[in-house]
Formats: structure tokens, C-alpha cells, sequence
């Protein structure tokens, strides 16, 4: 490969520290870049990922789109699957050991993640590494070895463990493994820089200190927030129910995403989009000034990341939908059709619950007491309510802000 014409340092500086936490350090990731510069050499850049969920979100794509930042500037992107490292478990965040993956668990969620990952990292551009290319072939004397270069009190400082120790909670001797193991893939890669998120910052110190003890130039690490969820309190998780998945449908993105507070929209533009700085303060000003509304700039917001996965396109559709159903108070397109005879008046409570509108009788009559049920445009909040079967009619039926099902009475 020959010589890459890269950038002038300030102005990938500037690009790469849009929405970092922490860059560690500053002076070392700039002396890099400037060695890059003159050598026409790309940096190797990292981030590693284990593979215990098979689904990817949003959240997950805030370190991934600053890989693709590396990349877009001419560095090699590395994308390293840990597949052997998920079989041990990162214990971060974690208030007890956490069960190890099967083989047969991390190799489908690393396939399924490739796919992913795909839509944001170009895959001609990225190197994909394993890590059980190396941590599988150690033999019992290179991990003695490779603990040797670490104490033990410096590894529990870190917080879960010390956090643990406090409570008498036991920690297996696998998971102080773990930081050391996943720092021997810094030094496998020989990697100039390593990505990951905030709360992955202790691993990615060892890390460092591991390439030195090895004795290669020590890494330098660019720590990116955790991105807050749908609710605007907690991080974004599949199990707390305040995610947007990437595969899911774009109007389903889209409308997620309209979910989000006035003020989480900011964090999510400077996380989730190439917007520049100054492009999202000027948004920010004409908000705060009334010139934009608050509305108009969520549906930029959610038609740039949806298109961002789905192609412009889809984000348009998704956008128009949204504002006829959502905004205008219109019948959705895609609203599917259900067919009853003639006949007696239904409970309206049982009839939701059968066209999968509620998943219970007690949650429809909750929904109608919540006055978000409607039958063609009007509420409806007796929970004893019947639909009326007795002649033919089409009925819209709307629970909640996004399920619909139109009735056709024949």
C-alpha cells in the first residue's frame, strides 16, 4: 500500500474530538498524527467488541461512527470481534460474575454483528481480527507471563472490583484475566489508537501499559460518552426498554427517536450525526430563539439518522409518515385491515386485545382510561364500550400513539 495524503493534523484533530469524552492523551494522539502525516503511513485505530447480544443499537453505533471517522480520514479501522475474551465476560458494570458465552453463542452473534457494523464501516476499508487468533494459541506459560507484567492491587482499583470487595461479593479469578488477555490484543495488533466508551477506560489504561511492557509505544485512547436512551435518564439498553435497534423498520426508528426530549435531542445530534459543532449550536439558538421549532429539529434529527441506515429515501417516507399520523392526526398508509361479520356489539376492551392492540383486557381498559384509544378520530375512555357489529362500516382503531388496525364490518 502506498503513501496516503492525509489531512492537516489540526483540522483531523478537530473532527476526531467532536463528541469525545476523553482523549488519553491529547499530546500523544497528536504527535501520531503528525508522524502519520509525514510518513504517509495510516494509523491502526481499534475498537474491540464482544459479542453477547446479537443485536446492535444506538448506542452502540456512538463508538462505532468515530471508527468510521478514522477511516473516512485514511486511517486503518479495525474492527476486532472478541470472541474468544465474550467466553470470559467483560465484568464492567457488573455486581457478580457474569456467565460466560457458549462458542456456539458468540459465532452467531458475531455473524449477525458483521452485518450490522456494515452500515456504518465501510467493508472494503476494514480490517475484521479475532481474537482468539491469538488468546486461543497461548500456551499455560504466556498467560503466566503476561499476568506477570501487572500487579495485582493496581487491578483492584478498579471500581466494580473494589465495589465488591466492600460487599464481600466474590470475583473469580478469570475476570482480573480479563483486562490483561483483551491488552494482549493491543499488542497482537500493534495498534496505534484504541476506541471504546467511557466506562471501558480502565481496560483500555492496562492496555497501554501492557504495549509498553512488550515493549511497543503505549496506545493512545479516545473514550466516547455512553449514550443516554429513549427515557433521557438511564444508558441506552435492549433490556430497559429504551433503545432504537438499527435493523428495526425506519418508521419505527423514526418514531422512537420523535420520543426523545427536547433537550436529549442535542446529545443525539452531536453523538449520532456528522453535523459540525457549529452547525448544532446555531440549531440550538434558533430553538432557544423561536425561529426553529423544537419539533422541526427533532424530525431533521431522526430523518438524518433513519436515512443514515436506511437510505434517504426510506428517511423521507419515514418522515412524511410520521407527520401525517403524528402531526396532521391521519390514517397511517400501512394500516393493517381486519375483517368481522355482522353480528352482536363486542366489548371493545376484548376486541383490542384480539387485534394485538393490548396485550391484555386490564391493559386496554388502562389505555382507555389514559384516553389513548379512538375509534374513527374520537376518544374513547368508557372501558365498558361496545363496537357496534350490527350493520356494515370500516373503523379505525388506534391504541396508544403508533398501533392502528382498521375494522371492516361486513
Amino acid at each position: 500500500m502506498g503513501a496516503v495524503k492525509f489531512k492537516p493534523v489540526p483540522e483531523q484533530l478537530s473532527h476526531l474530538k467532536k463528541g469525545a469524552a476523553e482523549i488519553i492523551r491529547d499530546d500523544e494522539l497528536k504527535a501520531k498524527l503528525e508522524q502519520s502525516e509525514r510518513t504517509g503511513k495510516p494509523l491502526r485505530v481499534y475498537l474491540g467488541v464482544d459479542p453477547t447480544a446479537p443485536d446492535i443499537h444506538l448506542g452502540h453505533t456512538v463508538v462505532l461512527r468515530k471508527l468510521k471517522h478514522f477511516q473516512d480520514l485514511g486511517h486503518t479501522a479495525i474492527f476486532l470481534i472478541g470472541d474468544f475474551s465474550a467466553m470470559i465476560g467483560d465484568p464492567t458494570g457488573q455486581s457478580e460474575t457474569r456467565p460466560p458465552l457458549t462458542r456456539e453463542q458468540v459465532d452467531a452473534h458475531a455473524k449477525t454483528y458483521l452485518a450490522q457494523v456494515y452500515k456504518i464501516l465501510d467493508p472494503e476499508k476494514t480490517e475484521v481480527r479475532y481474537n482468539s487468533e491469538w488468546l486461543g494459541k497461548m500456551s499455560s506459560y504466556d498467560v503466566v507471563r503476561l499476568c506477570g507484567h501487572y500487579r495485582l492491587a493496581r487491578m483492584l482499583e478498579r471500581e466494580d472490583f473494589r465495589t465488591r470487595l466492600d460487599k464481600n461479593l466474590p470475583i473469580s479469578v478469570h475476570e482480573l484475566l480479563y483486562p490483561l488477555l483483551t491488552a494482549y490484543d493491543a499488542v497482537a495488533l500493534a495498534s496505534d489508537v484504541e476506541l471504546g466508551a467511557t466506562e471501558q477506560k480502565f481496560n483500555m489504561l492496562v492496555h497501554r501499559e501492557i504495549q509498553r511492557e512488550y515493549g511497543l509505544a503505549p496506545q493512545a485512547v479516545l473514550t466516547m460518552p455512553i449514550l443516554v436512551g429513549l427515557d433521557g435518564e438511564r444508558k441506552m439498553s435492549k433490556s430497559l426498554g429504551n433503545y432504537v435497534g438499527i435493523t428495526e423498520s425506519p418508521g419505527e426508528m423514526f418514531g422512537k427517536l420523535m420520543s426523545i426530549s427536547d433537550e436529549l435531542m442535542w446529545s443525539y445530534y452531536e453523538l449520532l450525526t456528522d453535523f459540525a459543532w457549529p452547525v448544532i449550536v446555531r440549531l440550538r439558538e434558533e430553538v432557544r430563539g423561536g425561529v426553529l421549532h423544537p419539533m422541526d429539529a427533532k424530525m431533521q434529527l431522526a430523518h438524518t439518522i433513519v436515512a443514515g441506515f436506511h437510505g434517504e429515501e426510506a428517511g423521507r417516507r419515514a418522515m412524511e409518515e410520521f407527520q401525517r399520523v403524528f402531526r396532521d392526526r391521519q390514517t397511517p398508509e400501512d394500516a393493517p385491515t381486519h375483517t368481522l361479520r355482522c353480528g352482536q356489539p363486542r366489548r371493545l376492551s376484548a376486541l383490542l386485545v384480539e387485534l394485538h392492540l393490548a396485550a391484555s383486557r386490564s391493559e386496554a381498559e388502562r389505555l382507555m382510561k389514559q384516553s389513548a384509544v379512538e375509534i374513527n378520530g374520537q376518544r374513547v375512555e368508557d372501558v365498558k364500550r361496545e363496537l357496534d357489529l350490527s350493520n356494515p362500516g370500516v373503523y379505525l382503531l388506534r391504541a396508544g400513539k403508533k398501533k392502528f388496525v382498521r375494522v371492516v364490518v361486513e
